[in-house]
């Protein structure tokens, strides 16, 4: 016996319903779980405004060292070999120590004046520094201009090359009795003694650096129809520059030198006339004092004139 089931209209439809939204929600599942799997990877950190600091550089101790240490032990060996000396001596040269106390008590007054002879380290010093800047000032504006005549014209090369080359070699000492002689008075000779002294390195060192200024410049001065006047202003000027500076430093060391020796022979007041006073006292403790005042105050000078050098020329000048 077969039995048949029949079913109304209105259930089947709503079976069809039913199954259909079970699609669906079968169907939105997948794409939902196909989104889970699209998920966009997470977008990378941002890098931080402030760069990493930047690692220092290590600072040069070998190069402290080697411009602070090798002064120290010259300046120690100098005290080592000075108080062997003097204990050899049996102390008629004084020690290191016997000096620095001698010293800490002459420079605790340096600007006493006790009459015309007897005045502090420091007066002398400012006065043959006065007698320097005279004789120094008088030979640069003589030799400067005299050494560019020299280098710019072969004539007077020629001609005046033997007289530079003469006088050059003689010894200050033997200028001053000249001096001595023609001016009648020790501050004149003395001055006139540093002037004859320091000119031949200025006059010999432009006349040099004129001499090798290349050609070229004086080719385009020729044609540009330049004046003398614009040739040494624009052209030769700036080119011996150098070698005008370097031979202004040779003349200032040797004017310098020269002062010390025209004072102990004409007296008054100056850094040579105390020396000489000290050794008349048999003082020797402040002649040692006086020879590191001596070198100092050079030291000074040619410093002074390094700085000078490299401030106006592109070159490194060297000491």
């Amino acid at each position: 016996m077969v039995s048949a089931v029949f079913h109304s209209p209105l259930a089947a439809a709503s079976e069809s319903i039913a199954m259909k939204k079970e699609a669906s929600h079968i169907d939105s599942t997948r794409a939902g779980g196909s989104k889970a799997l699209d998920v966009p990877a997470p977008a990378p950190a941002v890098a931080s405004s402030t760069a990493p600091a930047v690692a220092r550089t290590p600072y040069d101790w070998r190069g402290l060292v080697m411009v602070v240490l090798p002064p120290l032990l010259g300046l120690g060996l100098l005290i080592g070999i000075w108080a062997i000396v003097s204990i050899s001596t049996s102390s008629s040269i004084p020690s290191p120590w016997e000096t620095w106390k001698q010293a800490v008590v002459l420079f605790s007054d340096p600007f006493y004046r006790k009459g015309p002879n007897d005045q502090g380290v420091g007066w002398n010093v400012l006065m043959s520094l006065e007698r320097v800047a005279v004789g120094f000032g008088l030979a640069a504006a003589v030799g400067i201009p005299a050494g560019f005549a020299i280098g710019r014209f072969e004539f007077l090369g020629r001609m005046f090359n033997p007289l530079i080359s003469l006088l050059r070699p003689v010894s200050p000492l033997a200028w001053l009795p000249i001096g001595l002689l023609v001016f009648k008075g020790a501050n004149p000779a003395a001055i006139w003694t540093i002037f004859i002294c320091s000119i031949w390195p200025m006059v010999i060192n432009t006349a040099v650096g004129v001499q090798r200024v290349p050609q070229d410049y004086m080719n385009v001065a020729r044609v540009l129809n330049l004046s003398e006047w614009k040739i040494v202003t624009k052209i030769l000027f700036p080119a011996v520059l150098p070698y005008m500076l370097t031979g202004v430093r040779l003349a200032v060391g040797t004017a310098w030198l020269v002062i010390v020796a025209a004072e102990m022979l004409t007296g008054g007041v100056g850094i040579g006339f105390w020396v000489w006073d000290e050794w008349n006292n048999l003082n020797v403790k402040n002649i040692i004092i006086a020879i590191f005042v001596i070198g100092i105050v050079g030291l000074m000078l040619e410093y002074a004139l390094i700085k000078l050098a490299t401030a106006f020329t592109f070159e490194e000048v060297k000491s």
